[in-house]
């Protein structure tokens, strides 16, 4: 949070990602990424799996689609 809009920032940041929070919340972690494709980018890695690119690119390891993993 920049110190110099502290507050502001921090009801930005809620404000954001409330409705993310609520969703896992209710529906729980694996259906909350299945239903809501934005939540969904955010998984970096599930079950041993690297679901995103630039980490697996950057790490040069395999990189497993987050909808294929999430089968898994």
């Amino acid at each position: 949070m920049p110190g110099a809009v502290a507050r502001t920032s921090t009801f930005a940041l809620s404000n954001a990602t409330t409705s993310f929070i609520l969703a896992l919340a209710d529906k729980g972690w694996r259906r909350a990424l299945n239903d809501d494709p934005h939540l969904r980018s955010g998984l970096n890695v599930h079950g041993g799996h690297i679901t995103y690119r630039a980490v697996a690119d950057a790490l040069k390891l395999r990189y497993t689609h987050a909808d294929h993993a999430l089968r898994i």
